[in-house]
């Protein structure tokens, strides 16, 4: 088996494990105004969101962020960082830092590592409004 065969089974299995991702992403301001807050996945199926999970989002941000904020915030899963995974999106990026009890005001990021153990807390408090993405670099 060559190099491309084995690439192209690669990404179409990553393809396959990701099908539980969101076709779009909706930003909380969108999904506060639903009276059912929910997302089509890549699979044809519908994801619901958790009112209270999103309110508690639309407290942890400023007033103009539930526009940029996407949800479900990706928690990225690759094989270069191994025991990380990553956020991307400054907002997304904030909630997660202040989740963790990390933020600070002085040095927002637009992407960040964070070590692997760290997934189930994260999960626990925003279960409905984070999935997790698998990557190959």
């Amino acid at each position: 088996m060559n190099m491309t065969n084995a690439e192209d089974i690669l990404n179409r299995e990553i393809a396959r494990v990701n099908l539980h991702l969101p076709a779009l992403r909706p930003t909380l301001s969108q999904l506060l105004a639903e009276e059912e807050p929910s997302v089509k996945l890549r699979d044809g199926s519908y994801h619901y969101f958790r009112r209270s999970e999103l309110e508690y989002l639309r407290d942890l941000v400023d007033d103009d962020e539930p526009e940029r904020l996407k949800v479900p915030i990706v928690l990225e899963i690759s094989t270069l960082h191994r025991g990380y995974f990553r956020v991307r999106g400054r907002v997304e990026v904030k909630v997660i830092d202040k989740i963790l009890g990390t933020y600070s005001i002085l040095e927002e990021k637009d992407e960040e590592l964070y070590p692997r153990y760290l997934l189930p807390r994260i999960r626990r408090v925003l279960p409905t409004t984070t999935t997790y993405a698998f990557i190959a670099e």
